[in-house]
């Protein structure tokens, strides 16, 4: 790890670079699954940054589930996960609210336009750098917090929405109404997960309690990719119904 160095005259950002760093131990299987990594400490010094730069830097990593952290231990490589299918009715959290009679509210934490790093160019299937509307809100249920969701759109396709007020409607209603854009269909991924600093805040809760992790990407009924959002829900509020469809292995062999 002593050879690898941060590019100080690079104009990419220090936490960025940091990322990439500590990545290359754990591709090259020197820190294996289950394993501790250096602490907070030991890092800033062997990198020479300022544990700022080394938080950020944990936290995407966690929130990629590269690496987790545990209170009071350390932090250590993520092991594999297992993954199994999920079937979820895909409605947004606004719509899911109001079906069941109850009132949500939003508040609006930022709306802006910035260009895709490579994580949400990625999800959203657009080059690094193409412009996107990032939407950060903070969902309440009888002024209780629920929720902290980070939606990601590409520009292009909704422009108008970096002025429009989501604090009392309903995302998916204003593109399908306003743009013509209607969600088909999606991918959901669900993890229970640990509440870093800021998450905690913001919810009202401890750091390190339960939460409910949901990445999400969403299609048009032509297959585009519209939507990718990030949310967390608090564990100790919320659970998620999942409709199972029993799969007639002899009834698809006859028709096949």
């Amino acid at each position: 790890m002593l050879n690898r160095s941060i590019d100080f005259e690079n104009h990419i950002p220090y936490y960025l670079q940091l990322i990439e760093l500590l990545k290359i131990p754990i591709q090259d299987g020197e820190w294996a699954p289950g394993e501790q990594i250096p602490s907070e400490q030991e890092l800033c010094n062997s990198y020479e940054v300022s544990r700022t730069v080394v938080r950020q830097a944990l936290r995407e990593l966690e929130m990629d589930n590269i690496i987790t952290r545990r209170k009071g231990r350390g932090t250590f490589v993520a092991k594999p996960k297992i993954s199994e299918g999920l079937i979820q009715k895909l409605t947004g959290f606004y719509q899911d609210m109001i079906e069941q009679g109850l009132t949500p509210v939003t508040k609006v934490l930022h709306q802006r336009v910035i260009p895709a790093n490579k994580k949400i160019a990625n999800y959203l299937e657009i080059l690094v750098g193409t412009e996107v509307v990032d939407i950060c809100r903070l969902r309440f249920i009888n002024e209780e917090p629920i929720q902290l969701v980070t939606t990601y759109i590409p520009f292009q396709l909704s422009p108008d929405l970096i002025n429009i007020d989501l604090s009392n409607r309903s995302l998916y209603k204003y593109l399908e109404n306003v743009n013509g854009i209607k969600i088909a269909r999606g991918k959901r991924y669900i993890e229970a997960v640990l509440a870093n600093e800021e998450e905690a805040r913001w919810l009202e809760i401890e750091e390190c309690d339960p939460l409910i992790m949901l990445d999400s990407v969403s299609y048009s009924e032509t297959g585009q990719v519209i939507e990718y959002y990030h949310a967390v829900h608090r564990g100790d509020r919320s659970r998620f119904e999942v409709e199972l469809i029993r799969f007639d292995e002899n009834r698809s062999h006859l028709l096949s």
